[in-house]
């Protein structure tokens, strides 16, 4: 068949490329990316199956794997419409990279008409694709945040700069009305200077923590102190998930 008009698509994932790799080889994860009841079996000839949601599916077979760097396989609609399986082929492409895996896509039809059917779905499905990776990759992001207000309680200098080093990066980096630090060293005697001329603050995470591709927003509330407060937390998390920097954000003055 020729397979002359294609689709190209260029994403970065911070997460390794064995863990990315992983959603091509494991109907499990296959499924959490694509959807309840997709199976893949990684193997030359093996099947592949998507289900979208509203009963679609696509499906097609395996042509090559070559771990961790790149999976080929058909894909076609079962219904037949708009072609069947069979009818075209995806390749992707997993390069490492600093900051992880950076995914390449190259999805080759028969008809001009078809890429631009698929466009948007690839950008879409993508998207989905690194926030499912990210989820995996990040764990538990609530407690994450958790540990890093319960070290703006810990009095004890190296208790608690061993607790920031098992969640930030050594250069970790912290803007807010009241603080504008870089590195765990001094991140440390900040919050120390903080507990002597603020005794008896406490900061708490507030409400659900909201997630996307390694960035956090977290509410919190201040109690304990002569103004109490309340604002949100913004975190940036890394690929092995520590946090890189956090930027504190204090309600509005009023006018």
């Amino acid at each position: 068949m020729d397979l002359s008009h294609r689709l190209d698509r260029t994403i970065v994932i911070e997460a390794p490329r064995d863990v990315v790799f992983r959603y091509f080889t494991d109907s499990r994860r296959w499924s959490a990316w694509w959807g309840e009841g997709s199976t893949i079996d990684a193997r030359p000839g093996g099947q592949v199956l998507i289900r979208y949601p509203g009963a679609v599916e696509a499906a097609g077979e395996v042509v090559d794997v070559s771990a961790p760097e790149r999976i080929i396989f058909t894909y076609g609609y079962v219904s037949g419409q708009p072609f069947p399986p069979g009818g075209s082929r995806v390749t992707i492409h997993l390069d490492q990279i600093a900051r992880g895996t950076r995914l390449r896509l190259m999805h080759e039809f028969a008809d001009a008409a078809h890429v631009d059917h698929h466009v948007q779905g690839w950008r879409y499905q993508l998207s989905l694709f690194a926030n499912v990776v990210s989820d995996e990759v990040q764990g538990d992001v609530a407690s994450v945040a958790n540990a890093w207000f319960a070290a703006w309680a810990e009095t004890a200098e190296q208790a608690r700069r061993l607790a920031l080093e098992r969640i930030a990066t050594p250069d970790v980096r912290m803007r807010d009305r009241f603080s504008c630090v870089e590195g765990l060293d001094e991140l440390n005697a900040h919050i120390g200077a903080a507990q002597r001329f603020m005794p008896g603050v406490r900061i708490q995470a507030k409400g659900p923590v909201r997630h996307c591709q390694g960035m956090l927003i977290v509410d919190w509330a201040a109690t304990g102190g002569p103004q109490p407060g309340s604002g949100s937390n913004v975190f940036l998390l890394g690929p092995d998930g520590r946090i890189e920097s956090v930027t504190g954000f204090w309600p509005a003055a009023s006018a």
